[in-house]
């Protein structure tokens, strides 16, 4: 039995410098040890002490996850001051009337948001963590306990004033010992396949997210590594190539996955079919059966946990027949996590397992969970005070029922069940769960809507595919259901999914108001719940490209991407990121190269087989609302007049090569050597260039350099102007065509240079570094790769115009450099080589012409909140400041 939380940070310091986070910002990957955290918790205590923040006092986290929240929350018990973490992706309206509330001594967070929190509270940014914090470390405050104050969660907030639920050490230590404990006996199992990792989804702010992420990490010495892209590709890829373990998320993200693996394992035997020839065959056999798909998940992959809400049973059914342990618990905020649990190794399907020990559960008499134990929260916070909570019994608002075995069975929200007009009681998740295993149903919710016969229970859709097929896929699904269970009425929904909260839970509230307004006959054609236009796609291609096309009405699908919209193709890197933010899903660069037009961009995201499976947005300006399936092929006006999309342009498949090899030490030191001894001689004797400018400072960390380019010589010029520290470690951005015509002994000139190609390949990659950033697709995975050269300690060269200057002058930069900036998290050194121009266009001759000068900036540090756009311009603006006679 732990007195209270802050034991766990020895825990922290016991593991020392093995890996606690590896957190993925951008194109970039970094991880902190648990030496680290405790050592940072330490100096964030000291600060807390320094500033007079007593036990008690509120200190409001609101931040995405990383190392830095960790090592203030940890900080924070450590002192006895009450954390009040808010979720990241929460809006400043609600932040704000939680800190007016609370009347935090200290807001500590993410530099953008809190750029956006009204009200004079004293701040520290986490970013400015590791360098605003005191030298020293203080310990745990005197009088810490099971009964003291530890976090204050406010777990809603859309009406009325916010609401918290106030948990004590004891609160958390109820949850989590019982895990302790349980893992004991699994411990020696756990030594030969350490590191146990875990990819976390979920937000800290959120009790299960807290569960995954501080309460169980330090029991087991695990890796935690935060992902915030819930998309299943990059899931995938992440699983394998981090060797994880297990992943914990939401029912939502699984279902992600289920969807993924389904589409790429289809072959001439259907997944669905091996599936069945499967089915009773033991737990190995079925692992043997599916091999090449934990192969595809890496073989240390075994196991996943799922909480923050009722896990669809066809999901569960799907990822044990396949032969992975799923782990599913239920728990709420009042509870501090963890209520029941199902056993890692012995999983009772379609459950949400048996109660912790410590927790007594009961159900009432209309099946309500009751629940009783230390984990209880026993205060809530309002109006500038703590309240008690009256009853020792919580009612949960849950329904569920008992099975023989003594396992519970999730049935539904109680407040959230349907009466009919007949005095029938429609429970939606049952409803939710027949339309979920249509695979042309993205997303539902069946929330009740006022008739003229009662209330009634309304589907609302985000489908994919045609919608001439929602009647018989909703027939199909009412095939399942009672008689009175059948779903007579739905709508189908504007956008690609539903709108959720961060844990993925569906925003039921929003559902059904959006439902009631127009099954009520008040909805306008073209606007969504908030009179917002709701032509999503075209809304976001216009926030990118800055500029609205001069089409509309029927011939806006004809519009081009690059001619009304006037992306370039840089450009695009923003639109399909953005894309696979907002669809959850990696979207497939060959076919994104393949779109010409915004018809078809989005006969692409309807079809393009991505792993979410992605809605049709063909009628996103008309909500369609169904009572009979004979309406079901009811078509909006957009639709119907809308011109034809085109899908006939199929660009040349590349697989472009992204070599890592360059960095093994061997090619490392013959680097060095032929820049030293061989290029730099040559550059001099040639050219002889003259440096104005230098770097005055010292850079302890990789930067970004971006210049003008006019010859395929740049590089090595720019090089000229660099200490050597930095000009030893460069990696260099290069045209990914030209590159693939070298490896492929192609488009040299002359037929019989072309066997030179893949020699002259070798050697460029070898002795300068070069990695491919194509013209036409792949930008996220060149960016990617930037990245990883960025964290092995590389300075990387980027020529932010995309093409050689013809006669010197500097062309518009790329507007994906912004981007590439952001994703970096990196300083950026402007450079500019002057007078390439004159030699390129014949006007003075190359050897040692005199008119060569490297000019030398300062690395610029942009602020978080700076857009793509701010910072392309800034680049831009300070290469030609360079050239026009200015340097550093």
């Amino acid at each position: 039995m732990r007195p209270h939380l802050a034991t766990l940070l020895e825990d922290l310091r016991g593991h020392g410098r093995d890996i606690a986070v590896v957190r993925y910002a951008g194109v970039r990957r970094r991880a902190t040890s648990y030496g680290q955290i405790a050592e940072l918790a330490g100096r964030f205590a000291a600060l807390l002490e320094g500033r007079g923040i007593a036990a008690g006092e509120r200190v409001l986290l609101w931040g995405e996850n990383s190392a830095e929240w960790m090592a203030a929350f940890y900080g924070c018990l450590l002192r006895g001051v009450v954390a009040v973490p808010l979720d990241a992706y929460g809006t400043p309206e609600f932040a704000g009337r939680v800190a007016q509330d609370v009347k935090p001594s200290l807001v500590v967070g993410d530099a953008l948001l809190l750029k956006t929190l009204a009200g004079d509270w004293p701040k520290i940014t986490l970013e400015d963590m590791p360098d605003g914090l005191p030298g020293r470390q203080a310990g745990a405050v005197e009088g810490l306990s099971r009964a003291t104050p530890l976090q204050i969660l406010f777990t809603s907030g859309t009406t009325g004033e916010p609401k918290g639920i106030v948990h004590t050490h004891g609160n958390v230590l109820a949850s989590i010992e019982p895990i302790e404990q349980g893992a004991r006996g699994y411990m020696r199992y756990e030594k030969l396949i350490h590191p146990l990792r875990i990819l976390h989804t979920l937000p800290l702010s959120h009790v299960f997210g807290q569960t995954m992420g501080l309460w169980v990490p330090p029991i087991f010495g695990a890796e935690v590594h935060f992902e915030s892209r819930p998309a299943a590709p990059w899931l995938v890829r992440t699983i394998k190539r981090e060797r994880i373990s297990v992943l914990a998320s939401v029912p939502r993200v699984l279902g992600l996955l289920e969807r993924h693996v389904d589409a790429e394992y289809q072959g001439s035997r259907g997944l669905r079919q091996r599936l069945a020839d499967a089915e009773g065959t033991s737990a190995w056999s079925r692992w043997w059966s599916f091999r090449d798909i934990h192969g595809a998940f890496g073989f240390k992959f075994w196991a996943f946990v799922s909480g923050g809400g009722a896990l669809p049973p066809a999901v569960e059914q799907f990822w044990n027949a396949l032969g992975f342990v799923l782990i599913q618990g239920y728990g709420m905020t009042e509870t501090a996590a963890l209520i029941t649990l199902n056993h890692p190794f012995h999983v009772a399907r379609g459950t949400i397992g048996k109660p912790l020990p410590g927790r007594e559960v009961k159900l009432g008499a209309d099946g309500e969970v009751l629940v009783r134990g230390e984990m209880i929260s026993t205060a809530t916070w309002s109006g500038g005070e703590l309240h008690a909570r009256e009853g020792e019994w919580l009612a949960t608002g849950d329904l569920a029922e008992t099975q023989a075995t003594g396992e519970l069975r999730f049935l539904g929200r109680k407040s959230e069940v349907i009466v009919t007009g007949a005095g029938v009681n429609i429970h939606p998740e049952d409803l939710e769960a027949a339309l979920e295993e249509e695979p042309e149903i993205a997303a539902c919710a069946v929330v009740g809507v006022e008739t003229a016969a009662g209330q009634e229970p309304c589907a609302v859709l985000a489908f994919r595919g045609d919608s001439a097929r929602v009647a018989a896929v909703v027939e199909k699904a009412n095939g399942r259901l009672a008689e009175f269970q059948r779903i007579r009425r739905w709508l189908v929904w504007p956008e690609p999914d539903l709108p959720r909260t961060s844990t993925g839970k569906i925003r039921r509230r929003a559902v059904a108001a959006w439902a009631a307004e127009r099954v009520g006959g008040n909805g306008r054609p073209g606007h969504d719940a908030n009179g917002a236009e709701s032509d999503w796609l075209l809304k976001l291609i216009v926030q990118i490209a800055g500029e609205s096309p001069s089409g509309s009405g029927a011939d806006v699908d004809a519009l081009g991407l690059e001619e009304d919209f006037h992306l370039d193709s840089l450009g695009r890197v923003q639109l399909m990121a953005a894309l696979e933010e907002r669809l959850d899903a990696a979207i497939d660069a060959e076919a994104f190269a393949a779109v010409r037009t915004l018809g078809g961009l989005r006969q692409m995201v309807r079809g393009a087989g991505v792993a979410a499976g992605l809605l049709d947005v063909e009628d996103s300006d008309v909500a369609v609302a169904h009572e009979a399936p004979e309406l079901a092929d009811v078509r909006s006006p957009m639709q119907e007049a809308a011109a034809p999309v085109e899908a006939k342009f199929k660009p040349e498949a590349v697989r472009y090569v992204y070599p890592r090899w360059p960095w093994m030490w061997p090619i490392r030191w013959l680097r060095v050597a032929f820049l030293e001894c061989a290029m730099r001689p040559l550059v001099w004797l040639l050219a002889a260039p003259r440096v104005a400018g230098r770097l005055t400072e010292d850079v302890r960390e990789p930067m970004l350099i971006v210049a003008n380019h006019v010859t395929s010589y740049d590089a090595p010029l720019l090089m000229e102007g660099l200490p050597r520290a930095v000009r030893d470690r460069m990696a260099a951005a290069m045209s990914g065509e030209m590159l693939e015509d070298y490896r492929h002994a192609r488009n040299m000139g002359a037929w019989w240079l072309n066997p030179l190609g893949p020699p002259a390949w070798l050697l460029i990659t070898a002795l300068f570094n070069v990695f491919p950033l194509p013209g036409q697709r792949d930008f996220l995975r060149s960016f990617a790769h930037a990245g990883e050269a960025m964290d092995r300690g590389y300075h990387v060269i980027v020529f932010p115009e995309g093409t050689r200057s013809a006669d010197g002058r500097l062309a518009r930069f790329r507007p994906g450099i912004g981007l590439l900036v952001k994703q970096a998290h990196a300083p950026v050194l402007p450079m500019a080589v002057q007078g390439l121009g004159e030699l390129k266009t014949g006007r003075r001759r190359w050897f040692r012409s005199g008119s060569l000068v490297v000019k030398v900036g300062q690395p610029i540090r942009f602020d978080a909140e700076a857009s793509e756009a701010e910072i392309t311009a800034r680049l831009h603006a300070e290469v030609e400041r360079l050239l026009t006679g200015g340097q550093g």
